[in-house]
């Protein structure tokens, strides 16, 4: 009798261990200048491994792809603008090129991947950025051209400027565009269940288990972070903020995010983190934070309305927090 009921115990625990989810994997890389990792619940190892692979496989691709200021397919074509010339380009990055139009004409220019020129001017085209403020008088140049997105010509897979300033810098539009991939490659690989995370543009599969997937979005002057927040299948968060990429000169903070109306760091905000979901949430989060954190807080409100936006947290440039009544609600 003891033999028997040890052997339904080995029995009762063989089946439990058969049943258990597989625990979690992630996995972590360096890709756009900034830790990306991949998260994945209630997947068999191999399963996993290999859908993170393939997600991190076009990572890389998209990295080298459309890196700014090392040889890429984006910087010939940065090369070929400035010289007065048309370039043939892939078929994905001519579809790159018109999405980020709409984004731009979307915002009225304030999402602008057209002001390359003014970012590397700024010193950011650089591994480590620099520590000085360019010449009044070259930032003035860059702004009087206003190089635009409305000034890029796209026919089939060619590509032409009617302003030789158009630089090109998909910065402030690859993360975003990658989330949206990654979800459709997990998809494909079967995976119902994963979090995203490149650099704090977050996109969410399905849930964690028996809960949805829990993100914190980081305090721009503090370690830590400001809140938590549930994220739901299809969601993604996206975020801008002027402690990413900055240098400081004469005890003043200049960030990566431009203005292009005055061609200077805008520095109205601290940071600027959005909510979305639906088709392109990946993009969507990425391109509209911007705007957002470029526009400041007096027109927060009713620029987040206008351009369909309505869960956002912000912090000024004074530390005051902004946050809507819809992500309020959404805050833990």
């Amino acid at each position: 009798m003891r033999s028997a009921r040890f052997s339904v115990w080995l029995m009762l625990l063989w089946a439990l261990a058969a049943c258990s989810p597989p625990p979690l994997h992630s996995q972590q890389a360096y890709v756009f200048g900034t830790l990306v990792e991949v998260s994945i619940h209630g997947a068999p190892e191999a399963q996993a491994k290999q859908a993170t692979a393939a997600v991190l496989a076009r990572f890389d691709e998209l990295h080298r792809a459309l890196h700014a200021w090392q040889p890429s397919e984006l910087s010939r074509l940065n090369a070929a603008l400035a010289r007065g010339e048309r370039a043939t380009v892939t078929p994905e990055l001519a579809a790159m090129l018109r999405d980020a139009q709409a984004w731009s004409n979307l915002t009225d220019d304030l999402f602008n991947p057209a002001i390359g020129g003014l970012i590397a001017l700024w010193g950011f085209h650089a591994d480590t950025p620099q520590s000085r403020v360019p010449e009044a008088a070259a930032i003035a140049g860059w702004v009087n051209q206003r190089p635009r997105m409305a000034d890029l010509h796209i026919e089939n897979n060619t590509v032409w400027s009617s302003n030789p300033a158009v630089q090109l810098d998909l910065g402030g539009y690859a993360k975003g565009h990658a989330l949206d991939d990654a979800a459709a490659i997990l998809k494909k690989h079967a995976i119902a269940n994963a979090l995203v995370n490149i650099g704090g543009n977050v996109i969410a599969l399905g849930a964690h288990g028996d809960r949805p997937w829990r993100v914190g979005i980081q305090h721009p002057r503090q370690p830590g972070t400001l809140a938590t927040l549930e994220l739901r299948d299809g969601e993604a968060i996206g975020t801008s903020g002027d402690y990413q990429r900055y240098f400081e000169a004469d005890g003043r903070r200049y960030s990566h995010l431009i203005d292009p109306r005055s061609g200077h760091p805008a520095n109205g905000m601290q940071s600027v983190t959005v909510l979305v979901t639906g088709k392109q949430a990946g993009t969507r989060s990425d391109a509209l934070s911007k705007p957002l954190f470029i526009d400041g807080a007096a027109r927060l409100a009713n620029h987040a309305s206008s351009l369909g936006v309505a869960h956002y947290l912000a912090v000024d440039g004074a530390g005051q927090m902004h946050i809507s009544p819809a992500m309020r609600a959404r805050l833990r």
